[in-house]
């Protein structure tokens, strides 16, 4: 445990989502609001299968959310810890200059992906992990990465994981008491500007090209077509195009 949170440490793991899920598959109580925080993991996984790359230093965690009646819809919980992942990451760097939040799970810094978010529904829990780029930003192919400490901030692991618990905790409680329309506001005014060029790419390869457009009132990404028609995008994967250069 540190500081006021309930977060525990440990240095080696195959990966913290796991864990928990294993702990709640094994009849364990797992508290609301408490984290699993690794020093390194073998098994990190990002969406989609990829592998989550680990760096010394940076941030590994998981935390459960018990799901309760008249909870908003369980995949926008994403939303909630992007609002709470940026919030703790702009305390570090002295404010949200170069920050952006990517639909569903990203947090860029300056084009590059700083951070992540993988939920994972074990019966009437989701595990929410998070990955941070504190220190090292890992070499992705077909992606720009980014850290803190290019922005010359050194930023002490465990701090980061009191502060995002914090940030987490009120981030959830105004998903629960104000609703998910309160949730998206927060998300959008801190996301892509109405208008920026995207490509999605859906689950089965399919590729489009047209202009963000907001969110929807169930937390799905909002797709303008070169024809002016609207389309909802519920999964996928989407990629800012300036992110590639384009």
């Amino acid at each position: 445990m540190t500081g006021g949170q309930r977060i525990e440490c440990v240095e080696q793991i195959g990966s913290t989502n796991g864990e928990l899920v294993r702990r709640l598959a094994s009849g364990e109580a797992v508290a609301e609001g408490a984290w699993l925080v690794a020093d390194r993991q073998t098994d990190g996984r990002g969406r989609l299968g990829r592998v989550w790359s680990d760096g010394a230093g940076n941030f590994m965690g998981s935390t459960a959310v018990r799901l309760r009646s008249g909870d908003p819809l369980p995949q926008t919980l994403a939303l909630v810890a992007g609002v709470a992942l940026y919030e703790a990451i702009s305390r570090f760097i002295g404010g949200a200059q170069g920050l952006l939040l990517k639909w569903p799970n990203d947090v860029l810094l300056d084009g590059g992906k700083l951070a992540g978010i993988l939920l994972e529904r074990a019966g009437d829990v989701v595990v929410i992990g998070v990955g941070a780029n504190l220190s090292i930003a890992p070499d992705v192919p077909d992606r720009r990465t980014a850290s803190l400490a290019s922005r010359k901030a050194r930023v002490d692991r465990d701090d980061f994981a009191e502060e995002l618990a914090k940030r987490m905790a009120t981030e959830l409680a105004t998903w629960r008491k104000a609703g998910l329309a309160e949730v998206i506001s927060r998300w959008t005014i801190r996301g892509p500007h109405i208008g920026a060029s995207i490509r999605v790419v859906g689950v089965t390869d399919t590729v489009s090209v047209g202009s963000f457009a907001g969110l929807d009132s169930e937390g799905a990404l909002l797709m303008r077509m070169d024809d002016g028609t609207m389309r909802a995008v519920h999964a996928g994967e989407v990629l800012l195009l300036r992110e590639e250069g384009a």
